[in-house]
């Protein structure tokens, strides 16, 4: 099963797509990650990227698409995947088709999560992150306290919010978010499920257990 997630920042869907890999058996493929270890690990469209990056440039939607092309060509993927970051828009969603038709694949399921203001804002107001940059653990001040105030469980590194997540900037990151998520909601309407983000994570499984 092919899987793409929707959503903004604090909607769960980290969270959530932890379960469903468990649940499936199917690997989890961030962009921002994939895109790290292709610069990393220099390959091809590795480089390409690092091109852009280097010029403080957006990576083209040719140079993303051709290293999620590596990577759902890895084995761990024969049975399926989870895109997570991608599409951010309706023209990549056209692209990622197209280059998924060459392989005889095909999206069968986008789940949707969406997520109240009020919600959204409690979540993202409270994360707390690692500065460890090989690590990257999450906490919450309220949800996912550390064992050690401002200390990492993993490796005990500081831990550090993010200067954008603040009230004024969350919001208009959200307002931005829904407007390119129209039409790409539109595009899989037929495949699409949409996701009660509000709701206590039991429930949020159990409705993704009816669709997977």
């Amino acid at each position: 099963m092919n899987i793409i997630l929707l959503g903004p920042p604090g909607a769960g869907k980290g969270t959530q797509a932890a379960y469903i890999v468990k649940k499936i058996n199917v690997p989890q493929i961030s962009t921002g990650n994939i895109l790290r270890e292709a610069v990393a690990n220099k390959t091809e469209y590795g480089l390409k990227a690092q091109e852009y990056m280097n010029r403080g440039d957006l990576v083209t939607d040719e140079i993303v698409i051709g290293i999620i092309r590596d990577r759902i060509q890895e084995s761990d993927c024969q049975n399926g995947y989870i895109l997570d970051g991608f599409p951010r828009n309706k023209e990549q969603s056209i692209a990622l088709d197209s280059m998924l038709q060459e392989f005889g694949h095909s999206i069968d399921r986008v789940f949707d999560f969406r997520v109240s203001e009020e919600n959204l804002l409690k979540r993202l107001l409270g994360r707390l992150n690692c500065s460890n940059t090989s690590c990257g653990a999450g906490y919450h001040e309220e949800f996912k306290k550390p064992k050690v105030k401002g200390k990492c469980d993993a490796c005990g590194s500081d831990l550090f919010r993010r200067a954008d997540d603040n009230k004024e900037t969350i919001l208009n990151r959200n307002k931005v978010y829904e407007e390119t998520a129209g039409p790409i909601r539109d595009h899989y309407s037929e495949i699409l499920i949409a996701i009660d983000s509000d709701k206590e994570i039991s429930e949020i499984n159990a409705t993704l257990d009816k669709h997977l």
